[in-house]
């Protein structure tokens, strides 16, 4: 039975750890050639040492900071002169520092926005360059339940989301006719390494952390990475020709 991913070049923004790195590793599980793209170049090839070896496909590490336009031609251009093709970008690298409109200075904004859309929209730039030279492709935009509301104290991170899902729409739109696809998914709460961290600054453990998603998330469990990376699939796959433009919701209930 052949893989849902088979030969595929799956590039993917912040794979070093988290939600990225679980996308990385499923998405190698079906067959996939992967491109890790992080700042950690020490996590970064951990991740690709682990994929070669346990899935037994390739994958390379390109050490990248998507903040600018010229880091994201980068990335995307040395992933194409290294395989040949672009088949997928999973736009997931993000972060998610916590402020009040009130509390959020110029500098803190401008930050979380060169990540969380000019990263993911000069990568999808290029992506869709590369992916009209060889009949068509897959984007999918790591989203979350803030950009239909936003906490209080995730106001920028939240403001950013929105955009990325306009960035979905355009992209659907307007390239349906080239083949080339941009889907949405709308993360839930995961106990990321960085949500982890995040709890534990702010003095609550993992466990505490689990029991209070627990009692918020209608299903009554948080998400897993993995939840992420199997819709991730879904979306890359050819099974999904025919789907563009959509939010799909893995989020437990979570702020529907």
């Amino acid at each position: 039975m052949s893989k849902r991913l088979e030969d595929k070049v799956i590039v993917i923004t912040g794979a070093t750890k988290g939600i990225g790195k679980g996308i990385a590793y499923i998405c190698a599980q079906e067959g996939a050639k992967i491109v890790v793209s992080g700042r950690n170049k020490t996590a970064g090839q951990l991740v690709v040492e682990e994929v070669t070896s346990k899935y037994g496909t390739e994958a390379i590490f390109i050490q990248t900071d998507i903040s600018t336009e010229a880091a994201c031609q980068e990335l995307i251009q040395a992933s194409a002169k290294h395989f040949g093709r672009i088949d997928g970008l999973v736009n997931n690298a993000g972060i998610f520092p916590r402020g009040t409109i009130l509390e959020t200075s110029e500098e803190l904004f401008d930050s979380i926005f060169d990540v969380n859309i000019k990263g993911a929209f000069f990568c999808s730039k290029y992506a869709i360059k590369e992916m009209l030279k060889t009949g068509g492709g897959s984007i999918v935009q790591i989203g979350s339940t803030n950009a239909y509301k936003g906490m209080e104290n995730l106001v920028a991170y939240s403001c950013s989301k929105g955009a990325l899902l306009t960035l979905n729409k355009s992209i659907a739109a307007h390239f349906a006719k080239q083949k080339i696809r941009s889907n949405w998914i709308t993360v839930g709460w995961v106990a990321s390494e960085g949500e982890v961290e995040l709890h534990e600054s702010m003095g609550m453990n993992e466990q505490k952390l689990h029991e209070w998603a627990e009692s918020v998330i209608p299903t009554g469990k948080m998400q897993t990475a993995e939840d992420m990376a199997y819709g991730v699939v879904y979306l890359l796959a050819d099974e999904s020709n025919q789907v563009t433009g959509t939010e799909l919701h893995i989020n437990g209930g979570l702020e529907l």
